[in-house]
């Protein structure tokens, strides 16, 4: 690769690592060309990016962004690497690593590190955490649902109450008109 094919590249990866707020860098080492494009093909399926990327390149790309990627470059960026990227949910890749790995093997595709809006997860104890966590959408529907259920509430209350205080006006009447 000449060094103009790297600028590019590097300036790709900035512009890729900008506007994806969810990518996680993984080590598929040790895979056989059959299982790299199993895993790509699952990529394809559930709507992920996967590249693979020097190290080197992909410090450079992440040295300039807002988020401090500084802890990356002790543990997550050694050996082989390659990023996934999601453009909507940082659950996706999550959830991919660990079916790729129940499928194919524990040793075939090691998490390294995520970036998931901007928060930083090291180490493979971090794959179940990514995994549950809830997205925007999931999060934003659960407060309106809670902001939705006292109003509810009180319109429920109102509905039934006023069907009862026309019953007991009704029942009055009734009562007046029979003693008249």
């Amino acid at each position: 690769m000449t060094r103009e094919q790297k600028t590019e590249l590097v300036a790709e990866l900035k512009q890729k690592f900008e506007t994806t707020p969810y990518f996680y860098i993984v080590s598929a080492s040790g895979m056989n060309s059959a299982e790299t494009s199993n895993l790509r093909r699952m990529c394809y399926e559930r709507g992920v990016e996967y590249r693979v990327i020097k190290n080197t390149l992909i410090k450079k790309a992440l040295e300039d962004q807002e988020v401090d990627y500084a802890p990356f470059n002790d543990n997550v960026l050694k050996g082989f690497s390659g990023v996934m990227f999601h453009p909507e949910s940082g659950k996706v890749p999550a959830q991919l690593i660990k079916d790729y790995r129940k499928k194919s093997g524990k040793d075939k595709l090691q998490f390294k590190g995520a970036s998931v809006d901007a928060s930083l997860f090291i180490g493979a104890d971090q794959i179940d955490r990514l995994i549950a966590l809830k997205s925007k959408q999931e999060m934003l529907g659960e407060v309106i649902a809670i902001l939705q259920s006292p109003a509810k509430n009180v319109l429920g209350a109102l509905q039934s109450g006023g069907h009862k205080l026309a019953g007991i006006l009704k029942t009055l009447s009734e009562k007046e008109e029979q003693a008249a």
